[in-house]
């Protein structure tokens, strides 16, 4: 363990704040009672999983009617590569990915649909179109997303990231990992519920801008961003710190991605984030009724 990863056991109380529940559409959120799963749906040429898939309209809502099918709570719709390095995409061209499948979407749905989006001119047209949630990698930053988001009295999630996609991953550097992305989120969430978004979850920021040893301390530490009195929403799938464990390529991540998602239910994690729906529903269902006595997971 690299010095200053572990937080001060003084951050951790005995019962963490309960949150109200949340609708989206015709959906309630009762946080605490199950494990709510975000199925991804990536409208680009070049994510690091699955870029290029689901690139037609078309393509894109056979999915999302997939991983409804199999059970997911929310539709995660992209329509710009955030792996490191990756080339930025202009407002018109990611609206046009994205506007048209979130339309779609809410005129067949009763999904909670979530826009990933840190542009803001993206977020209000996706929010017209029927998202109801803005999923921001940038931690809502920008005052225009968080007026975007008022404005709409939509919900949020503010994620931590170092540095941009482009430089994130260039010698990533912390003195404690877990204590500083846990100050980022709860400077905003302060933020954001200055400025009237009183719906805003929380997302540690697994693989952007960290390192192995840093993921692994955050994911040690996932009770720590409980107690910040939000919803926390964990993104592990297939990710790079997967495949530096299990020396295995992108398609073959499943399991260790399944692996986080249990623990993630352990510590009282509210939403995961996930290519493979299916799996992931199933492996909520069986780890909220060993830790938190649910059975109302839907099996696909």
């Amino acid at each position: 363990m690299q010095p200053g990863l572990r937080p001060d056991s003084a951050l951790l109380s005995p019962t963490p704040p309960r949150v109200a529940p949340w609708t989206l559409g015709s959906r309630t959120f009762a946080w605490g009672e199950r494990t709510y799963v975000m199925g991804i749906l990536n409208v680009t040429p070049d994510s690091f999983s699955d870029g290029g898939t689901h690139g037609t309209v078309e393509a894109a809502l056979s999915h999302a009617r997939r991983m409804l099918a199999e059970g997911a709570d929310f539709i995660d719709v992209g329509g710009e590569s955030t792996r490191p390095g990756a080339v930025p995409v202009s407002v018109e061209d990611e609206c046009a990915r994205v506007v048209p499948v979130i339309r779609a979407l809410a005129a067949e749905t009763d999904a909670a649909l979530s826009i990933d989006t840190f542009k803001p001119e993206v977020a209000l047209a996706a929010l017209e179109a029927g998202a109801h949630l803005v999923n921001d990698i940038s931690g809502l930053e920008q005052p225009a997303m968080r007026r975007a988001i008022a404005r709409h009295k939509a919900a949020a999630v503010a994620m931590h990231m170092q540095g941009t996609p482009q430089t994130m991953q260039q010698a990533p550097h912390y003195d404690d990992v877990v204590r500083e992305v846990r100050a980022y989120l709860e400077d905003k969430l302060v933020e954001a519920k200055a400025e009237g978004l009183d719906r805003v979850a929380l997302d540690p920021g697994i693989g952007f801008g960290k390192t192995l040893e840093h993921n692994l301390a955050l994911l040690r530490h996932l009770a720590v961003f409980k107690e910040l009195g939000a919803p926390v929403l964990l993104g592990t799938s297939r990710k790079g710190f997967i495949g530096q464990l299990l020396d295995l390529p992108v398609d073959q991540r499943v399991e260790g991605t399944m692996a986080t998602v249990a623990l993630a239910v352990r510590d009282g994690v509210d939403i995961v984030r996930v290519h493979d729906v299916r799996e992931a529903v199933r492996t909520v269902t069986i780890a909220d009724a060993v830790v938190r006595g649910s059975k109302g997971g839907t099996l696909g």
